[in-house]
């Protein structure tokens, strides 16, 4: 398979888990009102399903190698559109919170195994570059998904977004079963012994420089977390749209990260990852600086609200595939495991993030501002530590 295909398919798996965040986020007000409940338990729909997928992100990546990264792949891609289906058919709020566990427990594998699958076949900057191609395509998802969403629920209710989701993962399937390859020799698999695994994992965790850059590479990319698991509210309530003008807030944040990888592209043959990160934690500063600014002094109107949202994502498409890089690159014969960490750690902030902060923040611009901020600014700091401490 060439190196476009193998990206493009890679970049398809790794929409799955945000499809199953985004595309449904314009249906919370209908799902409120069709179950009776308040926008708060609508709320714990996505944080089981980002809970589920941080669990999974750490058998993902250790299941992938030892019995191959296709296997994996091929078993997710199927259980999540099952699942998706059965959503759409809930006769409840708390059958549906369940199902959405259990398709977050199947969504993880794409965003964790698609980074091995590259690792697996490139190295230093060509990896880069073949990650921030995926990046670009995968930021198709979380930009045409809410858009999709508001569509759906206009003309077929909330339930038209699940078997959206159900129909997106029947299509992958058939396309990967007969183009996916494996990337992992037969002899670079580690058996799937618990007493083995147990160990790596506890290697990686008590290695105190990747467990501080995994917790500051988490906090960074928080960020989008708080704007995404925010958006019914930010939308609807806070700059007056209905459910089809999520683009107004989606197109600027995914652009911003596509833009973002595109130059990250660009820049990785020709400056220093040490320059990179320089400039890209500077445009982050910026950006949480505009957005706390703004917000204090105005109130949100479009486009001035969205703007400095789509500013911190450039930079973090910038930065983070040199950050991931360094950080899964402590751990180079355990890159599946590493990589499921890392996930993890991203995931499970983002379901504290959705479950217990959004809810605090979101009745105003100013308070998501700066919960933003704050996590940002944490993140930079804890990243700035660690690279005075390992040159880097």
């Amino acid at each position: 398979m060439s190196q476009l295909k193998l990206t493009l398919m890679l970049a398809l798996f790794t929409m799955l888990g945000p499809l199953g965040i985004d595309t449904y986020l314009p249906s919370f007000h209908a799902i409120a009102q069709e179950f009776a409940v308040d926008a708060t338990v609508v709320q714990q729909t996505l944080s089981v399903y980002v809970l589920g997928l941080a669990v999974m992100m750490l058998v993902y990546g250790t299941l992938s190698d030892a019995i191959g990264r296709r296997r994996v792949m091929l078993f997710t891609v199927t259980g999540f559109g099952l699942v998706s289906l059965l959503a759409a058919l809930s006769p409840s709020i708390e059958t549906l919170i369940a199902l959405r566990a259990a398709q977050g427990v199947m969504a993880g594998a794409g965003m964790v195994v698609s980074r091995a699958m590259v690792q697996d076949r490139y190295h230093g900057a060509q990896a880069q570059r073949m990650m921030a191609m995926i990046m670009v395509v995968f930021g198709l998802a979380p930009a045409l998904a809410p858009i999709l969403g508001g569509w759906l629920q206009l003309h077929g209710g909330w339930r038209a977004s699940f078997g959206f989701l159900a129909l997106f993962a029947l299509l992958l399937l058939a396309t990967a079963w007969r183009g996916l390859p494996e990337t992992l020799a037969q002899e670079k698999r580690t058996p799937l012994a618990w007493r083995p695994i147990a160990r790596n994992y506890l290697t990686a965790i008590r290695h105190r420089p990747f467990r501080r850059m995994l917790l500051a590479i988490g906090l960074m990319g928080s960020g989008m977390a708080v704007y995404i698991a925010s958006a019914a509210e930010f939308v609807i309530t806070l700059l007056g749209q209905d459910e089809t003008g999520f683009g107004w807030l989606f197109i600027p944040l995914v652009g911003g990260g596509m833009l973002g990888s595109v130059i990250s592209t660009v820049l990785a043959s020709r400056l220093s990852p040490a320059r990179q990160k320089q400039i890209g934690f500077t445009i982050m500063a910026l950006a949480c600086t505009i957005n706390v600014g703004y917000n204090a002094l105005f109130t949100a109107t479009l486009p001035w609200a969205v703007l400095p949202i789509a500013l911190y994502t450039l930079s973090w498409s910038l930065i983070s595939p040199l950050v991931v890089l360094q950080a899964v690159g402590f751990f180079p014969t355990m890159r599946g495991l590493a990589s499921s960490l890392q996930g993890f750690v991203q995931m499970m902030l983002f379901a504290l993030i959705t479950s217990a902060l959004v809810p605090l923040l979101f009745h105003s611009a100013l308070w998501l501002a700066l919960g933003h901020a704050a996590l940002i600014v944490s993140g930079m700091t804890l990243w700035y530590f660690c690279a005075r401490e390992h040159h880097g």
